[in-house]
């Protein structure tokens, strides 16, 4: 069953989410001819944003590296990217046990009406599974690792819950949420930032989405203008000759008109299945609602996020040069910055100004939590086999040094069974207020 499940996944997300989208589509009552059209397209929207996030990567990666040998970093702790820490997560018989946790356990929750968010992104539980595995590297004991990935599936269905309002509002997509644990993360860390900023004389009064950004410069505050500036910039810093840096910024401006065109078709093809979800739990379970689970790719079109991301490529690589005590060397995740600010940008409102201060502060938190429990993870690649290609030690930013990491394995490395037990009640907690409490709360008013 295990090899089975194992071989559909490693068909690829391409592959493996139109077929969840038909099969779901037909479920939920959709036609079987406009399920498959509608599958496909999905799928044929998930090939164009992968070949444009390709296009962003193998652009800034490039552009990156010769920033850090210009700057001559020395550091010992290497961010090998979130391909690898996938790889890792998955190569282990804990790993690998993640996906059909989670989908018996999305399901489960579902039917006692303890999550509104159906997650057909299932390559993404490697999130699970690398925070099972830290645990597991961390104790060396089994059981808390299947409890650490249960624990973690719940949160992160919790996070998709109370994101669906917001991603609605904020980007449009109905019925539409985001249980990405590179993403969900940055959500909460921007609430409290929020607030503060919200509170401070004149930084709260500035408008710095892209719309009012683009009255107040013109031609300079257009999207696609703003992506070539940055990619100047950068290709600038790196040390670029003129070839190089024109092409980079020309590329840059590139992924800021392409990308919000492929999510667009996306969300043609996600339309009718998320209208059909819509009615049968309308028909069925009335009174509640059902949010589609997807990949936070969906959000990192968005100027204001692509605007901001680009802009904290070079000030992350400034972060790990003059911070002290920081041993990680940013690298193969600096292109996944977009997903690691896309729900920050929808706190903000979309203001670019805040997601950069906010983003800042988030960075410089990554990379003093990719530095502490870069040993871990360390740990968990060699017991899945994974080539460190001559590095003594490895890590990667987006999961390696979010503060949900530094959660699950501070507090197990502290309490042992007590600290799962502390964050496992947290999140039960909040299943039953968001799903339970609170829609009565709101029937009443």
């Amino acid at each position: 069953m295990l090899n089975a499940l194992q071989w559909f996944v490693d068909l690829g997300s391409i592959v493996v989410l139109p077929i969840l989208i038909f099969i779901f589509g037909l479920i939920l009552g959709t036609k079987p001819g406009k399920a498959f059209t509608s599958a496909l397209t999905v799928g044929v929207g998930f090939v164009g944003l992968n070949l444009v996030i390709d296009l962003l990567s193998n652009s800034l990666g490039p552009a990156a590296q010769q920033m850090v040998e210009r700057f001559g970093l020395n550091l010992t702790t290497i961010d090998v990217g979130w391909p690898a820490a996938a790889a890792i997560s998955y190569g282990t018989i804990l790993g690998s046990l993640a996906i059909p946790i989670g989908v018996v356990l999305n399901v489960v929750l579902i039917i006692f009406g303890l999550t509104k968010t159906l997650n057909v992104d299932i390559w993404n539980i490697w999130h699970a599974a690398f925070i099972s595995s830290l645990v597991y590297a961390l104790t060396g004991n089994f059981a808390m690792g299947i409890a650490a990935t249960v624990i973690y599936l719940m949160m992160i269905l919790l996070m998709g819950d109370i994101l669906g309002p917001i991603i609605n509002k904020f980007y449009g997509f109905p019925n539409i949420t985001f249980p990405h644990g590179t993403a969900a993360p940055g959500f909460v860390f921007a609430l409290p930032m929020n607030w503060l900023f919200d509170r401070i004389p004149g930084l709260r009064d500035w408008k710095a989405d892209p719309e009012s950004i683009q009255k107040r410069f013109g031609v300079f505050g257009d999207s696609t203008v703003m992506g070539f500036l940055i990619g100047l910039i950068i290709g600038i810093l790196a040390g670029y000759d003129v070839a190089g840096t024109g092409q980079l910024a020309v590329k840059t401006g590139a992924v800021m008109v392409i990308m919000p065109k492929m999510v667009a078709l996306l969300m043609e093809g996600l339309t009718p299945i998320s209208e059909s979800a819509n009615d049968f739990v309308k028909k069925r379970f009335p009174g509640r609602e059902l949010y589609i689970g997807m990949d936070a790719a969906l959000s990192v079109g968005h100027p204001a996020v692509l605007s901001s991301s680009l802009l904290l490529v070079p000030i992350t690589i400034l972060l790990a040069v003059v911070l002290p005590g920081n041993t990680t060397l940013p690298f193969g995740d600096l292109a996944t910055i977009p997903f690691l600010v896309c729900l920050m940008a929808a706190v903000f409102g979309g203001n670019i100004i805040r997601t950069v201060i906010a983003g800042t502060i988030y960075m410089t938190s990554i990379l003093y939590i990719t530095s502490w429990v870069a040993p871990l993870v360390t740990t968990a690649a060699k017991s899945a086999n994974f080539d460190l290609q001559g590095n003594s030690t490895i890590t990667a930013l987006a999961e390696g040094g979010l503060w949900t990491t530094w959660l699950y394995v501070g507090l197990t490395k502290v309490l042992s069974w007590g600290g799962l037990a502390i964050i496992g009640a947290i999140v039960v907690i909040g299943l039953i207020y968001v799903n339970k409490v609170l829609p009565k709360k709101q029937s009443v008013m």
